[in-house]
């Protein structure tokens, strides 16, 4: 097995576009009750864990950012909901502490593949101690088991699959992020409309008689907030791709 080198290696990617968000490798949304629960879970557990470093604002408004995208793709790789909430909290602390000691090198690689390969790693963490879990239990008539070793039966992420997956959720991602950040730059109001036609795709009709606006409200709303919303996904493409 090759030695571990966790460090930005440049990889090839398919080309996704934003419909293979509903292919069936995307994975599922989280519901809102269970987000918050694990959000507040994660989070204060990694706070403390990352003691009384001098950055700990900065990781915080890093791991509100960046967790559901990794929790996201573990759960797609096939781990259980709490290795996948592991793999949050190991990938954001061994992130920390290569920032701390200034081992990123953006030159290396950008960081949007230095976090997938981070990230990959600690799925693969999770496998192997999975594997490890598993060899300590003997099944009767598992023939197979005799001869091979756990560590070769257990499921590995398949590197091509989890590139598409990593690929999916990382422009969801910055879809949300992009979203997020618009809405606090236009009126309540507005985004609304914004949300009922664009996000929700209802009909004009149902968004005038629903909401009580016009139908040049309506197209206003969408001209506008998209527009903003295009930009800042460019931004953000150029800061972090």
């Amino acid at each position: 097995m090759p030695t571990r080198k966790e460090k930005a290696v440049p990889v090839k990617t398919a080309p996704v576009t934003v419909a293979d968000a509903n292919a069936p490798d995307a994975p599922a949304e989280v519901p809102p009750e269970v987000v918050k629960q694990v959000y507040e879970k994660t989070r204060k557990s990694l706070i403390e864990r990352l003691g009384n470093w001098e950055d700990q604002k900065s990781w915080d408004e890093f791991y509100r950012t960046y967790w559901r995208l990794i929790y996201g793709v573990g759960l797609k790789s096939g781990l259980r909901s709490e290795e996948a909430l592991d793999v949050v909290q190991e990938t954001i602390l061994a992130i920390a502490k290569q920032s701390k000691e200034h081992r990123y090198d953006p030159k290396a690689g950008s960081f949007k593949v230095w976090l997938m390969n981070m990230t990959r790693w600690r799925i693969g963490d999770q496998f192997r101690k999975r594997a490890k879990d598993t060899a300590m239990y003997h099944f009767p008539g598992d023939e197979e088991g005799r001869n091979t070793s756990t560590l070769d039966r257990v499921e590995d992420p398949d590197a091509q699959k989890l590139d598409r997956i990593w690929e999916v959720e990382w422009k969801r991602n910055i879809a949300d992020r992009a979203i997020a950040t618009v809405k606090q730059r236009v009126s309540p109001r507005q985004f609304q409309i914004f949300d009922a036609y664009v996000i929700k795709q209802w009909s004009v009709k149902k968004v005038m008689t629903e909401l009580g606006v016009s139908m040049a409200q309506v197209y206003l709303a969408k001209h506008r907030v998209g527009g903003l919303i295009k930009k800042e996904l460019a931004e953000l493409g150029k800061q972090l791709i």
